[in-house]
């Protein structure tokens, strides 16, 4: 089927997440180029008309428009599609954040972007040459100030981009304890966003406490398999998934039902009486694996890294239980605290070959750099999910992708 061009689109990066949205922009750009050329070609073939007149037909048409205020462009060429939608981020002196949007956005359909666990030296527009580290609620209360601008400025819808939902974690309550997941989700819908497109929420119950906002959670399984194809045979018969904990279950039982491989379990024993401070400082008391992994390649999936506790105790389980070589993936690789420098011991000790993560949160060569990390970018996948929403398509194939998934192991 063929689609118009999506130009309506506008990407608002937040200051923590200007590279991941500057990756996204390119991508919808190369995107909506690859697509209005088929769509030429298409409409060519379909009427009987050179592609040069079929060209200047489409650009007469855009020219027409009332909200075209620009007729210096070309007439027979491609006019290629700007996506970013320019903004200023004040950050007074007593933590208030301000929004300035520098063009305007009215009737736009505009997806503010943001990784709120961008805990990098950032700088704002109006001290450019002044860093700050943000915390998680200093980038979530800049996301609000945004869409309010956006919703001001008279964007026609708002959708918010989180590669990381924040509080995610705090999606379930065994005591008098809040459920922050879900009230971060009202918070956004009663802030007029109708939509969060986001990586691998840690429980997608959280959807259910919603009134209207609809959530997309994506998953990036596609890209860490191939990356996981770099490093070994994914019909090797010694290949086995291992389930870091009994939250992780559904995740590992997915890529060994793609990959046709036995799947285990490490299943730990905690006190939570004790809060875990760090990998080394955790509240585990005992571990028990349910699988055989001697003499295995073991690959095991996690949705997050926080500190790092639970993959390095599984790592050294699986080790003194004989694994010959273990690869871990995360979706969301925080790296907490001092979790760089604890795996980089483990490594040295060992205990794991490669960690496997997304771009879903900004890092620099600190852990870039590091011979045991390898990062698969996903704003591809975001830049497909934003398209399709945009134009009313369906995004069932990116939510479910074990078609692509297939598709690929047919080829090796």
């Amino acid at each position: 089927m063929i689609y118009s061009i999506p130009d309506q689109i506008g990407i608002l990066a937040c200051p923590g997440a200007r590279e991941f949205a500057g990756k996204i922009t390119s991508e919808l750009e190369h995107l909506a180029q690859r697509k209005f050329r088929r769509k030429v070609k298409y409409l060519s073939d379909k009427y009987g008309l050179e592609q040069e007149e079929i060209l200047r037909r489409i650009n007469l048409t855009i020219d027409l428009r009332p909200t075209t205020t620009n007729l210096k462009h070309s007439v027979d060429q491609f006019r290629k599609s700007s996506f970013t939608v320019p903004a200023h981020f004040t950050r007074f002196a007593n933590g208030e954040f301000k929004t300035d949007i520098l063009c305007t956005v009215r009737n736009m359909d505009i997806y503010i972007v943001q990784d709120v666990e961008n805990h990098y030296p950032l700088t704002m527009d109006n001290r450019p040459g002044e860093e700050h580290i943000l915390s998680i609620n200093d980038h979530i209360f800049c996301l609000l100030v945004t869409i309010d601008a956006a919703l001001q400025a008279g964007a026609k819808r708002v959708t918010a981009v989180l590669p990381t939902y924040p509080y995610g974690r705090q999606h379930k309550k065994k005591g008098r304890e809040g459920l922050t997941a879900a009230r971060m989700g009202q918070i956004l819908e009663n802030s007029g966003v109708g939509r969060i497109i986001t990586l691998d929420v840690h429980s997608k119950e959280i959807e259910n406490c919603f009134t209207s906002l609809h959530l997309e959670n994506l998953h990036g399984s596609y890209q860490i398999l191939r990356v996981l194809s770099g490093l070994v045979d994914l019909k090797d018969p010694n290949l086995v998934m291992i389930s870091p904990d009994t939250g992780s279950i559904d995740r590992n039982k997915f890529y060994a039902t793609a990959l046709g491989k036995s799947l285990g379990m490490i299943y730990k024993e905690r006190d939570y009486s004790r809060t875990s401070l760090s990998a080394a400082e955790n509240n585990i008391i005992s571990i028990h694996l349910l699988g055989e992994v001697r003499g295995k390649t073991v690959f095991m999936a996690d949705d997050m890294l926080g500190t790092g506790g639970t993959l390095l105790n599984a790592m050294k389980a699986l080790k003194d239980r004989g694994a010959k070589r273990i690869i871990a993936a995360v979706s969301l690789p925080f790296f907490s605290g001092q979790a760089i420098q604890f795996f980089d011991a483990a490594f040295r000790e060992g205990l794991f070959y490669r960690l496997i993560g997304t771009n879903s949160v900004y890092h620099d060569k600190t852990l870039l750099d590091k011979e045991w990390y390898l990062s698969t970018d996903i704003t591809h996948l975001f830049a497909r999910s934003i398209y399709r929403v945009h134009a009313n398509r369906s995004i069932s194939s990116l939510l479910d992708n074990r078609k692509i998934i297939q598709d690929m192991l047919d080829q090796h």
